[in-house]
């Protein structure tokens, strides 16, 4: 918002029905928004919107699910592959000629035939453990009830987390998520265990994720997002078994071009009947009415 935004909002609030935004739309905003009747989100998480509140004001948030699906789960496979194969030391090893004067890279691990562990089963979670599975990989998943699933539930993360040998954060953020991979389940991923997240990095404490790579308690990680984006702990960015992508798990001009046009379909399907196509779960209730 531009700085004079609260003398905007206070003049021109009330003028508002409909909103498209990247960035959410912040409580103290909102409340200056008093006949605002639908959000779109350009995204599929919404944490940066009080969809609670919204929905208890009769105002429809809608976001851009399964479009971006395979991106993400691309995404999230690459940092695996690129983390497991040590792929960035080895082309710095390349690039910088050790090649040839210190010779062969040391090897690395494979992925084939892991235990892979997803923490949130939802549409891009199981889109992950249908491309682990084509590595030979066994699915253990942790989420707020079983799926119909050929997969092994997990009621507890520390206990998934224990029996993995890398586990996928792919679930949404929000109070209810904040520092859900603690220190407990880190310990308990191991010292040889990997952690990749793209969902939100206040899922993970990050001090914590810090702590257990210094100290050897967790083998590696890969991270395309952070808990004070786009600022990354220094530390993390010294680490050499740590790879870090500045939040570009949708990151194409196919993807991106797909969820904008969801965020006009949405808002045009509001402006034609009341409705939008993709609400959150939140809002379902409104979007029948």
């Amino acid at each position: 918002m531009p700085p004079d935004h609260e003398a905007f909002l206070a003049e021109r609030g009330s003028e508002f029905a409909a909103i498209a935004t990247m960035r959410g739309v912040p409580d103290d905003v909102l409340a200056e928004l008093p006949n605002l009747k639908v959000i779109s989100s350009f995204g599929v998480g919404y944490d940066n919107i009080d969809a609670v509140v919204a929905a208890r004001r009769g105002i429809l948030v809608a976001h851009t699910p399964d479009v971006l699906n395979d991106e993400v789960a691309d995404t999230a496979i690459m940092l695996w592959l690129a983390v497991s194969k040590e792929l960035l030391p080895a082309e710095r090893w390349a690039r910088s000629g050790a090649w040839e004067t210190k010779g062969a890279y040391p090897l690395a691990r494979t992925v084939r035939g892991r235990n892979v562990g997803i923490l949130g089963l939802g549409r891009i979670g199981q889109t992950i453990a249908k491309m682990a599975e084509m590595f030979g990989a066994k699915v253990h998943y942790h989420s707020r009830a079983r799926k119909g699933v050929p997969y092994l539930y997990f009621d507890d993360l520390a206990d998934m987390a224990s029996e993995v040998d890398v586990l996928f954060v792919i679930t949404p953020g929000g109070k209810g998520t904040r520092h859900l991979v603690n220190a407990e389940v880190l310990d308990a991923l191991g010292p040889e265990g990997i952690l990749i997240n793209v969902s939100r990095g206040s899922v993970v404490d990050e001090a914590a994720l810090v702590a257990a790579l210094k100290e050897r308690r967790l083998g590696a990680a890969g991270l395309d997002v952070f808990e004070d984006e786009p600022r990354i702990p220094d530390a993390l960015k010294a680490m050499p078994n740590v790879v870090l992508l500045p939040h570009i798990g949708s990151a194409t001009i196919e993807t991106r071009q797909a969820m904008g046009d969801l965020v006009c379909d949405n808002l045009d399907a509001w402006l034609a009947d009341g409705k939008v196509v993709t609400p959150v779960p939140e809002c379902l209730h409104l979007n029948k009415q």
